[in-house]
This record gives C-alpha cells, structure tokens and sequence, in this order.
C-alpha cells in the first residue's frame, strides 16, 4: 500500500488493524486514523522531506561536535564551509 502509493486501500487496512488482536497495533492504527488527512496526502504525493531532514541531521551533528569547544564564530566557519 505504501510503496505503491495506493491511498484508496488504507481505509480497509486501518479497519483491519483496528481489531487486530495486537495491542500496539491497534494503538498504531488509532494514532494514524486521527490523522487520516495527513496519512492519506502522504500516500498520493510524490513530495518527500528526505533531503531537508538530511541537512537538518547533519547541523545537529556539527552542533553537538561543536558543543563545549568554541563560540558562534567557531561553529559559523564550520557551518558555512563544510562540505556535504
């Protein structure tokens, strides 16, 4: 359903999981049906945060290198002249 982007079976699916018999995946359902908009534009969309969330990732790495070792120039230099 995910990896074919078929948003159409995902209410069958959250019915299914709904009276599974699994505790937490009942739970994940609930969590997902309240967000059914969100889930269900997620499965229609070919848009992906992916590469926002990578440079994101790699700031906080920096920062906690950086943590304790220099000031804001420091970390400035690091930001602005590392290389991907």
């Amino acid at each position: 359903m995910v990896r074919e982007r078929q948003p159409d079976q995902f209410t069958q699916w959250l019915e299914k999981a709904s009276t599974s018999g699994l505790t937490d995946f009942r739970n994940f359902a609930t969590s997902l049906a309240r967000d059914k908009d969100a889930v269900s534009a997620a499965l229609t969309t070919s848009w992906s945060s992916g590469p926002v969330e990578g440079h994101v990732n790699r700031l906080k790495l920096i920062k906690r290198e950086m943590f304790g070792r220099g000031k804001l120039d420091l970390l400035k230099k690091r930001l602005c002249y590392r290389t991907v």
